[in-house]
């Protein structure tokens, strides 16, 4: 706390000094699940893959940067329980392109369109097309500019450019800055405003996939995606990845997909292998974390999600799991840290507030 003195004054006849307080307000950062949704399947309402990192101080909330990663379905309606404006994104970022994580841009994006046509753009940032082994290519920049298209062709945009004609002709992708990157396996700077500062390192899940690190004065936090190890499947060390671990060094808090070991090919469920072998599991998460000096482990993209008898169609062995299996998984791994089993809505703030 900074103190500064007034200088010494009369006041009739007797001197004072008065001793006024200048502390600025205290940085902090909130990073709340906007989605916890693992994989394509529905289950209880739960909306797809996202997370919500903000920065600020006490005078706005923690709330001056809104940073938006992954965009699965619903996300809008979850921005709008936690009263942040779509139009207020300053950025959103994309760990790769597999549906329930991107599926939410075009309602984001439209809604953007209606009401905030006149701007800012919002950056979009993601890595550059990445071709497969086998030939097809993942592109974001491709996601984006054709993310109207749809309503393009059923009419909708002109029909409502002919009621408003400030909004932009070319749909919601006119309010995009589309900012791609190449990801390796080194951290690499792809964003900055003021204080806030985000990197992103290439890691294995599909082909594009990256994993990202924002940087604050008030901590730091990692979002993970769906990032698994290089080697696709036993014998490795681990399931997780090694550019995580990089990333994840020292950091505040990890959000990381999981999938609990009940699912793996000896338990019976039927679930695909390949499957279940690009995605981390809980236990080697809890391991990373504590190699890493994590302090809190976010769960996020449950698979299974909890209280679910089944992922998809296939079922749970021994039946649902709730928080204590996925916490006693990540124990397993070593991890004394703080475990945060994700749910919709769920919301930590760095430093804690009493």
């Amino acid at each position: 706390m900074k103190l500064s003195m007034l200088k010494l004054c009369a006041l009739a006849g007797f001197g004072f000094v008065v001793s006024v307080s200048t502390a600025a307000a205290d940085p902090c950062m909130k990073v709340s699940l906007t989605g916890t949704q693992g994989g394509p399947p529905l289950f209880n309402g739960q909306a797809g893959a996202g997370t919500l990192v903000q920065y600020g101080d006490d005078s706005d909330k923690c709330g001056a940067v809104k940073l938006q990663f992954d965009t699965g379905r619903g996300t809008n309606m979850r921005l709008s329980q936690m009263k942040v404006p779509v139009g207020k994104l300053d950025a959103i970022f994309f760990t790769h392109m597999h549906s329930d994580h991107t599926e939410g841009l075009g309602d984001i994006l439209q809604l953007r369109w209606h009401f905030n046509s006149g701007g800012p753009k919002v950056d979009v940032v993601c890595t550059e097309d990445a071709k497969s082994p086998i030939g097809h290519t993942l592109s974001c920049s491709n996601f984006v500019a054709h993310i109207g298209d749809a309503l393009i062709e059923s009419g909708e945009i002109s029909q409502r450019l002919a009621e408003n004609k400030k909004r932009l002709p070319g749909g919601p992708a006119d309010l995009v800055n589309v900012n791609t990157f190449a990801a390796s396996g080194e951290p690499l700077q792809v964003w900055q405003k003021g204080d806030v500062k985000v990197t992103a390192i290439g890691s294995r899940h599909i082909p594009g996939h990256a994993s990202y690190r924002v940087d604050t004065p008030a901590g730091s936090v990692v979002i993970g995606g769906d990032a698994g190890n290089d080697i696709p499947k036993p014998p490795r060390p681990s399931s997780t990845s090694e550019q995580v671990e990089k990333l994840a060094q020292g950091a505040d808090v990890l959000v990381h997909s999981t999938i609990h070991p009940a699912m793996g090919p000896d338990k019976d469920s039927g679930f695909p292998p390949p499957i279940y072998f690009r995605q981390s599991n809980a236990a080697d998460l809890g391991a990373l974390s504590k190699r890493a000096g994590v302090k809190t482990l976010m769960l996020t993209h449950l698979i299974p999600p909890m209280g679910a008898a089944k992922q998809g169609p296939y079922p749970i062995p021994g039946g649902p799991l709730d928080e204590s299996h996925y916490k006693a998984a990540v124990k397993e791994g070593g991890f004394e840290g703080n475990t945060v089993v994700g749910t919709d809505l769920l919301t930590i703030t760095v430093p804690a507030k009493n």
